[in-house]
This record gives C-alpha cells, structure tokens and sequence, in this order.
C-alpha cells in the first residue's frame, strides 16, 4: 500500500555556466574509500567521530538571479500547442541545498588554534570528529542553530555500516546485513572456511542448466554491497558476477558458497588501529590469462594507510595482454592512478606524500617503467609504459619489488586457501596458510 506520494519539480541541472551558477547545485556523494580512510585516520589520532542528520535533504534558501524553467513534458497547452510553457520560479517555493561552504565539497578540514576539525558530508549525512571537544562542540550546535539537524551522538551505523568505536581502535563490519541476506535467501546449508574452492574454474558452462537470472542477480548485487567492508570474497564475488547474463546452475553453486562462507564469518570486517602510522602504499598483481572465456587477465590491486587496508579492486581487464608483463604492467597503472587519488584526498587531512611505494611482484613490468627507452618489444604497452614512468620520474611513486609470497594483492587474483579461527566476535582473527604468512591479511590482524 501506497502511503505517500511524493513529487518534484527539478530544473535542468546540466545548464549551469562556470563562474554563475556552476558550484551552487552540487549535492556532495563521499566515497566509500573515503569514508575508509576518514575511519582510519580517526583511529591513527584518536578522535571520537560523531554523526549528524539534516531533517530536510533540500533546505530553505533564497534565489537571487531571475529564473525560468519549461515545464515538463505532456505539459503543453491545448490553445498554443506549438509554445513551451515557462515557470518563473518565483511561484514556486524554491528549495535548494545551501550549507555556507559545506556544498562545495564533501569532505572538509578546519585547523584553529592548533585543533583540527574533520567533517565528512554523504547529500544530508553528516560525520564529523577532531582533536578539540570545544571545536566538535562548537561546530554540531552552530550547525543545529542554523539548520534543523538531528544529533545522533557517537558514529555507530552509516551507510548500513556498523562502527564500533574503542580506545584501541575502529571496527567496521556488517554482521547485520550478512545475517539479513543469509535469512532473505535462506541459506542453512552447512558453513564454509573458504568463499571459493581453489579447484573452482567457472566457464560458460552451457551444458549446464538455466538458473533464475533475477534471483541469481539479487544474490550477486547483496554481496556486492557486503563488499564494502569484506575484502576476503572480493575476487570470488567479482568472478561470479561476470555471469549475470546468463547464469548457470555451477555459477549458483559458486555463489552459495560465499554465502556459506558467511554463515561461518558473519561478523568479520575491518580494524582499523589506533597505533596505526599514517603511511600511504599501494599493491599491485595480475593473473595473467585469468579468465576461462576471453582469456583476459585479472588487476587487483590494495592500498593501505599504514595498516589499515583502506582501498581494494579486483576486476577484468578490458583488453587481452600480450604478455605477463603488459598484465601487471595495467595492473600497475590502476594502483598508481588509485594511490594519486588517495595521495590527493589526503592533502584535506594535512597530509603529503612523495614516492608512495608501490609494490610489484614482477621484475620486468619495473624495468618497463623505469627504463627511458622505449623498444620494440614494448610497443604494446606504450601508454601504461609513459603513465608508470612519468609519475615514477616525478617523484608521485616508487616502484619497489615484492616477492610474490608477499604480494597482498594476491588475495584479490584467483582463489586462496584461507582457514579461519574464531578466537573473537569483535575482531578478525583470519590466518593464511598454504604458501603466504600471515602477514598477508595484516589488514585483519593488526
């Protein structure tokens, strides 16, 4: 049953000029990595995030410039059916989202007195935490005089994550939304240790049987969202949802699975530590000819801010490499374009970097990068080839070696023996054996 309607009239947004009207209707969308990294350098200094709702998601304001909007198609008047209809907006209520400089940007720094105050905005979500409880106290009751907001107190769920903030650090996870899709697809079948069998090679499989293409994407796209927290079924989810098209019955057998793999790791997430330094450094691997299909091979890459894991990927590359080393040589691109992104979001924390290390478990995709002279047998990788060696020569990255027994992205490529041991609810307690130490999920450990 139907129990409101709501409807709105939304001028053309796309017709702004630069330096008018151009910054005045952005409504600020954080990303999740940079809602990671906020977590994590809240943990690394010991700020206690606080959290903040605006009531009305479109608020009150006041339109200076003269403005006319068409009205919407079907709209058109019976006595001059060749005419437009135009509105002036002042017979309208005109609402649009006005937060004195907090419109411009989703992620804000303030420094005053030698005190910081972060504030990250998601369209009408509000987290905020600094160093100073006058300056945090200031900021939520200047905000609640101007606007109408709700105070929610400590940051605990956002954006259906769940934040449980401590003196040793942040835990985020999603233990409720695992059990919520394990009940809404009913799955009692007997728990896993591993989301994918390391035998798994998934193909088209069009012997096979048919399966419900809209159940099988529902399943694909709840764990999609799950992996914004659960790094460990990355790879086996991006793997399946390759299949969407046309699902078969061993594709569902792969996906049911991972969610047995969740019913024995239901709240398993992300810790973030408070001892953590604020150091920035990427990975980056391929599995060369991955896929069964097209033979495209896999990037995966990770970046950590210390030891926080706070950025992954695993996806197919769009071309097919020539070779492994035109594999790790795109691989290494996405990593370095990533750890830019990051390297400049940063700079609002007050943070810089130059040479951020990113580790590489491939001898000659280094030497590709490094060496100035391009030959022949390179022609293929030309622009991955001049992206790596033009921010390796200035200074923005480091291209070190890593053994692959060491390569964290590994973990993102193809699948791993992982054996679990709970030891406790509130932390990550997973260990990797069969060939990689236990360092290789530090991200859980530490």
């Amino acid at each position: 049953m139907i129990v409101r309607n709501k409807a709105r009239l939304v001028a053309q947004g796309f017709c702004q000029k630069e330096g008018i009207d151009y910054e005045e209707t952005f409504a600020p969308v954080a990303r999740l990595e940079a809602i990671r990294i906020l977590l994590a350098f809240a943990a690394s200094k010991g700020f206690k995030l606080q959290q903040m709702d605006v009531k009305s998601a479109f608020l009150n304001g006041f339109i200076e410039e003269e403005l006319y909007v068409r009205q919407s198609p079907g709209f058109e008047s019976a006595r001059f059916p060749d005419r437009s209809l135009v509105c002036s907006v002042e017979e309208f209520p005109a609402q649009i989202w006005v937060c004195d400089g907090f419109s411009r940007q989703d992620l804000v720094s303030v420094s005053h007195g030698g005190d910081t105050l972060i504030v990250q905005i998601y369209v009408d979500d509000i987290i905020f935490g600094g160093s100073s409880h006058a300056l945090v106290s200031s900021f939520s009751e200047q905000m609640s005089r101007k606007f109408e907001m709700s105070l929610m107190g400590e940051l605990q769920f956002f954006l259906g994550l769940q934040i449980k903030q401590g003196p040793e650090g942040t835990f985020i996870h999603q233990a409720k939304y695992t059990r919520d899709i394990l009940k809404k697809f009913e799955m009692s079948d007997k728990p896993m240790t591993t989301p994918m069998s390391t035998n798994t090679a998934l193909d088209a499989d069009e012997d096979g049987e048919a399966v419900d293409q809209k159940k099988f994407r529902g399943m694909i796209g709840s764990l999609l969202y799950l992996t914004a927290t659960r790094p460990d079924i990355q790879f086996a989810v991006c793997l399946c949802a390759r299949y969407q098209a046309s699902p078969w019955t061993s594709h569902r057998q792969a996906v049911k699975r991972i969610f047995r793999y969740l019913k024995f790791t239901p709240e398993h997430g992300l810790r973030y530590s408070s001892g953590s330094s604020l150091s920035l450094r990427g990975f980056s691997d391929a599995d060369h000819a991955g896929c069964q299909i097209d033979r495209k091979s896999t990037s995966s890459t990770c970046q950590l801010l210390g030891t926080s894991l706070v950025s992954w990927s695993s996806s197919k590359q769009a071309s097919v490499a020539l070779s492994s080393t035109e594999a790790e040589s795109v691989a290494a691109a996405s990593c370095c374009s990533q750890l830019l992104w990051m390297k400049a979001s940063l700079r609002d924390f007050s943070i810089r970097f130059r040479k951020i290390p990113l580790l590489v478990d491939s001898t000659s995709a280094i030497s590709v990068a490094k060496n100035p002279v391009l030959h022949s047998r390179t022609k293929h990788i030309e622009v991955r080839f001049h992206f790596l060696r033009d921010h390796y020569e200035k200074g923005d990255i480091d291209l070190i070696y890593v053994v692959s027994a060491n390569q964290l992205a590994d973990i993102f490529t193809k699948p791993l023996e992982l054996q679990v041991e709970g030891v406790d609810n509130a932390l990550i307690t997973g260990r990797l054996r069969a060939n990689r130490p236990a360092s290789l999920l530090s991200w859980c450990d530490e």
